[in-house]
């Protein structure tokens, strides 16, 4: 019997307008209900949509991201079968169905989640195939809507912050049997193996990942300090005039080891990566506008890009960690450690191990860059729930009081910046590791922070110029810093952020930033907005007539 529903169960798309029973429903739900519990959490929740305005509101968000779906697809002839599928069961199937997970039961230690943040998730996906083959068992079905914008679609069920959607179900009565196949197949969108894919895993895979580093063969002249200031002071102009130019200026000559420096394929590098803390409501936004907006960088929508644009600075995005697997892109490196680091609210984000493959794949973005001519990076980031682990690490790196490194990240209003002190506060005292920099790192930190920092480490090795965005990659950099004091002196800090703890972390580092335009995008927009002056540092430098060159009398001036 089991084996026959298995087999008769489809993803339906295309229904008839006949009533589901309520008896039918309810059984179905109750399946659900009995499905697998991670930890008996019991976090799975229901809910029932019988409104055609609700219906209409969820189908016009569905065709509008169904078109993004569409657009993505270069090959006509795929484009052609995806657009004849039939979609329209949102208004046909008499009742919808929303299964959710309830993220807040991870507020309190459950057995079976510390390992992975995803686990409530999987119980609730164990949910819907049991109500899946309960419909089926009653001759009704189901059709899984998933192409939505998650964070609009929650506003119009009003759907509290800490419950999660897994999609919207179409439930009801099956109008096409599909010749008794999926109706992918039948369209020939894709067809499913025969058999299923078994591999028996026999032997231990060692789990070290040990590169030689590069040997730094660059030299510099003893004396490049006095010639690079000499050149700068006799250039047409009053002593210092320039000011911060002129600082920029030595700084950038004795990175590069020369009084006549030049930037070379300079980029922007964004490392993304989801947190595993945003499941316990400390973000304005769900964990998925991670995802999201690494797909907006690529479609070069984001403010990023469009300063990337306007400087010629070229832009590279690294998954170090984004919970979603993004399909191969020229512009995207996959250096994803895992899909997302675990919620520190109970335990370690990530192991050691982990931590330490984050120094060295962000090491190897850096080479390869270097490899490729590029001689200037500015670092961006990004990731929901980044400002909470960037927080707790500059408390606890720096020894400031927590609640002046909390801020409001994307923008929290009073009640949830409490709620986020308070979370962060209890992680922070649930911490039961060594005491150590580098355990407070692997214990409280992101994938893409620590992928920044084994980044920006490499960039020093290799003489090259650092360029530091905002409050989370400058938590990055005091985490290079902690490993490598030697960091400074190849950084420049592009801006103040309007996150209330950068200017404090930024004073506890003796820098001062070129900018304060009060932004607190991330994304290494800063560097980019910055990036300017970096250019007018070198051409003053490289191109301003000296008191000779020019028969000016510098005694004059």
């Amino acid at each position: 019997m089991l084996e026959e529903l298995l087999r008769l169960r489809r993803d339906t798309r295309h229904f008839t307008s006949e009533e589901v029973p309520e008896e039918v429903l309810q059984k179905a739900i109750h399946a659900g209900h009995m499905a697998p519990s991670v930890g008996l959490t019991d976090a799975t929740r229901y809910y029932v949509v019988r409104s055609v305005k609700i219906k209409e509101a969820i189908k016009a968000l569905f065709d509008e991201y169904n078109l993004k779906a569409s657009a993505q697809i270069n090959l006509v002839e795929k484009k052609e079968k995806y657009d004849s599928l039939k979609l329209e069961a949102i208004i046909d199937a008499p009742i919808g169905l929303v299964v959710c997970y309830d993220r807040s039961v991870l507020n309190d230690f459950t057995i079976g989640t510390i390992a992975s943040n995803e686990t409530l998730k999987f119980s609730a996906v164990c949910a819907i195939q049991n109500i899946w083959l309960s419909l089926t068992e009653h001759g009704y079905s189901m059709g899984w809507v998933s192409i939505l914008n998650y964070y609009r679609f929650k506003k119009i069920l009003n759907l509290p912050d800490e419950i999660e959607p897994l999609g919207y179900f179409c439930v009801g009565k099956a109008a096409t049997d599909y010749g008794k196949q999926p109706m992918l197949q039948q369209v020939a969108w894709k067809n499913k193996e025969p058999k299923p894919s078994i591999t028996e895993i026999d032997h231990l895979q060692d789990e070290r990942f040990d590169l030689p580093k590069p040997q730094n063969k660059i030299g510099k002249d003893i004396t490049l300090l006095s010639k690079l200031k000499a050149v700068i002071d006799n250039k047409t102009k009053p002593l210092g005039a320039l000011g911060t130019l002129e600082q920029l200026a030595l700084q950038i000559g004795t990175i590069f080891g020369t009084v006549t420096p030049k930037l070379t394929k300079p980029h922007i590098v964004v490392f993304a990566a989801d947190h595993g803390i945003a499941q316990h409501g400390v973000s304005a936004y769900p964990q998925d506008v991670t995802r999201q907006m690494v797909n907006n960088f690529l479609e070069g929508g984001a403010a990023i890009n469009v300063f990337c644009r306007q400087n010629n600075l070229q832009l590279l995005v690294v998954d170090a960690g984004v919970n979603y697997d993004f399909a191969p892109n020229e512009n995207l490196i996959n250096f994803k450690i895992g899909k997302g680091t675990q919620s520190f609210l109970n335990a370690a984000a990530m192991s050691a191990s982990e931590m330490e493959l984050c120094i060295t794949k962000g090491e190897l973005v850096i080479r390869k860059l270097f490899s490729e001519g590029c001689n200037t990076v500015g670092f961006g980031e990004m990731g929901i729930g980044n400002t909470s682990s960037a927080a707790i690490l500059m408390n606890l790196l720096t020894g400031i009081p927590l609640d002046q490194c909390v801020g409001r990240g994307t923008g929290l209003n009073d009640e949830q910046l409490r709620k986020k002190q308070f979370t962060l506060g209890e992680a922070v005292n649930n911490y039961k590791g060594d005491g150590s920099d580098k355990s407070y790192m692997g214990w409280f930190g992101g994938f893409e922070i620590l992928q920044i920092a084994g980044a920006m480490l490499e960039a020093q090795r290799l003489n090259m110029l650092i360029l530091v965005d905002g409050f989370i990659s400058t938590v990055a950099f005091l985490c290079a810093y902690k490993i490598d004091e030697n960091v400074k002196n190849n950084t420049i800090f592009c801006h103040q952020s309007d996150e209330s703890g950068h200017l404090l972390l930024l004073n506890f580092l003796k820098v001062k930033p070129l900018i304060n335009l009060k932004m607190r995008l991330g994304e290494g927009s800063g560097c980019a907005v910055a990036f300017p002056l970096i250019k007018s540092a070198i051409a003053f430098l490289n191109e301003m007539a000296s008191f000779e060159n020019a028969d000016v009398d510098n005694k004059s001036i």
